[in-house]
């Protein structure tokens, strides 16, 4: 049985510039938004835009992602036929590999996109946050009888030389592509969301693949490949919402968007729904003292402190006392009496014991440039007293009284 497109998201990158963050998870399944991971918006929007058969392409540290993702039920994905995919790399009769990159992650799963015979196939990142219809964009594809179309947005020229800048004539017609430019000739950013007419992608991944000198890239091979060849490439303008949150600044960014009632991100509009693996806390318990302003506090959530501008995720306790502000709190963190907690990311069960300050910018510091946000990671326990400075990167216990900057 044939579908007419079917996606494949890339969820296998390492994560490196989230560090504490990802050093025991894949990108992906970093904590987002108080209840969410970061892939259930790539997931969330294929199933809103009526595509229901989905390859997540896995590779570093999948246990917690293949787990989160699971028969596909959250996302309405768990399909008899279709449905949700994890790909990892796997052996074959002619040996095995690790993906080397995204187009080699696509071409090793050749055969499992060929079960489906599908006349379109969407390229998704697993590190975005967005909404976004990709059935709008794959009409658009189809109008224009393109072999690619390829998700674009105007960015502040400043960081245009950051992304995959795209020329476009009046017809949206793609002319030129580089790859980071250090002097870039537009300010059109490619987003990383891809459309391809199967058979023509098909032909370019084996092509890529018998190239030894290629890096089986799509920003580096792929594209200008297909570019260079005059397949018809065309430009899909997308005005919404939309953030790599590859980087700590980013992800705090992000979350902090959500908070911010002039940003155009929506977690809550019902005709767009974002989905997620419920946690199946209880319902949440504010203290008779506790002070929370501007914040996210999901269930399973104790909050006896005081709480601004902040993201709590499911089970987080705040003690009697206790300051958080301007800060995210990933699942089953535990931020104890009297601790101070400012400017930060708290990963998954860390513990900041009484009177501990984490990421409190001193008065005297005047310079934008030295401050940053604190990043505490996964299961690490902040002693009493202690203290962490703003740009503090901590992957091991701090004592009780000592100081990490």
């Amino acid at each position: 049985m044939m579908k007419e497109c079917i996606a494949m998201l890339l969820a296998g990158g390492q994560g490196s510039r989230l560090y504490a963050l990802t050093q025991r998870l894949a990108k992906p399944a970093v904590p987002f938004g108080g209840k969410y991971r970061i892939i259930d918006f790539p997931l969330s929007n294929c199933v809103n835009s009526g595509i229901d058969t989905v390859g997540i392409l896995t590779q570093y540290q999948p246990l917690v992602l293949n787990e989160y993702i699971g028969n596909g039920q959250p996302w309405d994905l768990d399909r008899l036929y279709g449905g949700v995919h994890v790909l990892p790399p796997y052996q074959t009769a002619t040996g095995s590999d690790w993906y080397k990159g995204t187009a080699n992650a696509i071409y090793q799963n050749i055969n499992f996109i060929d079960r489906y015979n599908p006349s379109y196939v969407v390229i998704l990142s697993g590190d975005h946050i967005y909404k976004m219809d990709y059935g709008k964009m794959l009409d658009f594809h189809k109008e224009n009888e393109a072999d690619c179309t390829i998700a674009v947005m105007e960015v502040p020229w400043e960081e245009a030389s950051r992304f995959g800048i795209m020329t476009a004539d009046e017809n949206n017609v793609i002319t030129k592509f580089e790859e980071k430019p250090k002097e870039p000739k537009s300010n059109l950013a490619s987003m990383g969301i891809y459309i391809f007419t199967w058979e023509k992608l098909r032909k370019f991944l084996i092509e890529d693949e018998a190239n030894p000198a290629s890096d089986n890239d799509f920003g580096k091979n792929i594209i200008p490949s297909m570019l260079a060849s005059k397949e018809k490439m065309v430009a899909y303008h997308f005005e919404g919402y939309w953030k790599d949150v590859g980087t700590i600044s980013s992800l705090w960014d992000a979350n902090m968007d959500l908070l911010n009632p002039n940003v155009s991100l929506d977690v809550w509009s019902d005709d767009w729904k974002i989905y997620s693996r419920n946690s199946g806390m209880p319902g949440q318990w504010i203290g008779a003292n506790a002070v929370i302003d501007n914040s996210m506090v999901t269930e399973g959530c104790r909050v006896e402190g005081k709480l601004v501008q902040s993201v709590l995720f499911a089970g987080v306790k705040v003690g009697e006392g206790a300051v958080v502000e301007d800060s995210i709190v990933m699942p089953g963190s535990v931020i104890e009496p009297g601790a101070t907690v400012k400017y930060s990311i708290i990963a998954e069960n860390v513990v900041v014991k009484s009177g501990a300050v984490v990421g409190e910018r001193p008065e005297d510091m005047e310079n934008v440039d030295d401050w940053g946000v604190a990043v505490v990671g996964e299961g690490v326990t902040i002693g009493a007293n202690a203290k962490v400075g703003p740009k503090a990167m901590v992957v091991k216990d701090v004592k009780d009284g000592e100081e990490q900057w």
